[in-house]
């Protein structure tokens, strides 16, 4: 496998990091839900009050990987923590130690920040990556579940 190297995203990594999150979602079957545009993710990432942050994988001078991650807060430990959106690896680098070294990164980026937490989630068919994530260390949350509203329904429930 050839050499990888990871770096903070710029804007001009955009277009690719969009790229990549069709390419997510294709494979998690949710290519029907995103909405993503270049346009759209640019400012959430670059522009005066960015939303997210994110770290791409490089090989050959080409993005091939990134984890998109922001900061959430812990009531019980009064401490931030760094939330993992998504991380993903084009299949032809995976095993080459590049996701390993994303979450290695963010992981250090966690305990740098003073984090209390590192937290993602993972969907419960993908048991390749649910072991891959038990191998560096994680815990699976079986008794939570992820509560969600968006769209129309977030729209009326924001009315009240």
């Amino acid at each position: 496998m050839k050499p990888h190297k990871l770096r903070a995203a710029e804007p001009q990594d955009t277009g690719a990091i969009v790229a990549l999150i069709r390419e997510l979602a294709e494979f998690e079957q949710l290519a029907h839900l995103v909405e993503t545009t270049p346009e759209k993710l640019a400012p959430q990432l670059f522009g005066d009050k960015p939303a997210a942050e994110c770290v791409v994988g490089e090989v050959d001078g080409e993005v091939v990987a990134f984890a998109l991650f922001f900061s959430n807060f812990s009531t019980f430990l009064a401490k931030p923590g760094l939330y993992l959106e998504d991380l993903y690896v084009r299949p032809v680098h995976r095993g080459s130690g590049l996701g390993k070294a994303l979450l290695e990164h963010l992981a250090h980026l966690a305990a740098e920040r003073g984090c209390g937490r590192f937290e993602w989630s993972v969907l419960d068919w993908n048991v390749n990556a649910i072991g891959f994530y038990e191998r560096f260390g994680a815990t699976v949350m079986h008794d939570w579940r992820i509560c969600r509203v968006t769209g129309e329904r977030l729209a009326k429930f924001g009315e009240a």
